[in-house]
This record gives structure tokens, C-alpha cells and sequence, in this order.
């Protein structure tokens, strides 16, 4: 099954920059299937608040980006490593949060399979 494994984030005066990766493993041919991913992403989270999606980009490299972010985020994919990264600048307190990869995927059979990352704290101080 598809496996996501996060790494960046961090805490940052407002106004700066922090950057967030996002490395996908197990689409290789396993236990008789593999899995192909489609639309890779993030999602972000606050205590107490639903989560909310900052941007997406599918394996075509077609990106679309939250109003809150876009503009100031940038969302990439290499869809030969897997990995989907984010650039967030020009940061602002209310963008802090947990922020979360995601993977949407099938396997050989057509059965959809959405992959979580750990989740990354991202902090801006004001």
C-alpha cells in the first residue's frame, strides 16, 4: 500500500518562508497489485478545526491552490520520485498549522486507496 513519509515545516517569523516535502513509497508490485497515483497534495489542520486543502496537483502536473494561499504557496510534483513538495512564502500567523501530504491512489484493480503523511507542524510568529 502507498506510504507517505513528510519532512520540513518548522517555525518562522511572519513574513518568511518555510519549505514541506513529501516522499511516496509502496507502489511498487506487491501482494499481487501495485498502485498508481494519481493527485498528490497537502491539507492543513488546526486543533479543534477540520481540515482544510491547500493544494493539488495531479500526476499531469495540473496545480490548483486554496484563495487563502495562492499566490504565496507554490505546489510542485516529481512524478518519477513520487514526491510532491510545498513552498510556502510570505507566511502569515494564521497559516500556522498541521500540515498533512496526501496520495490519492488505485491499484491494478481499480480500487482508490488515499494515503495520510505524518504531519508536519508549521508555526509563524508574529
Amino acid at each position: 500500500q502507498v506510504r507517505l513519509r513528510q519532512y520540513g515545516g518548522g517555525l518562522v517569523e511572519a513574513g518568511g518562508s518555510l519549505s514541506l516535502s513529501c516522499e511516496a513509497s509502496g507502489t511498487e508490485y506487491w501482494a499481487g497489485t501495485a498502485y498508481t497515483i494519481h493527485s498528490m497534495g497537502w491539507y492543513r489542520q488546526n486543533s479543534g478545526e477540520q481540515r482544510e486543502l491547500v493544494a493539488i496537483t495531479t500526476r499531469f502536473g495540473v496545480t490548483d491552490y486554496a484563495d487563502f494561499v495562492r499566490g504565496r504557496f507554490s505546489a510542485s510534483r516529481d512524478v518519477v520520485r513520487n514526491t510532491v513538495y510545498l513552498q510556502m512564502d510570505s507566511l502569515r500567523p494564521e497559516d500556522t498549522a498541521l500540515y498533512y501530504c496526501f496520495a490519492n491512489s488505485t491499484n491494478d484493480y481499480g480500487t482508490p486507496y488515499d494515503a495520510w503523511g505524518q504531519g508536519a507542524q508549521v508555526t509563524v510568529s508574529s
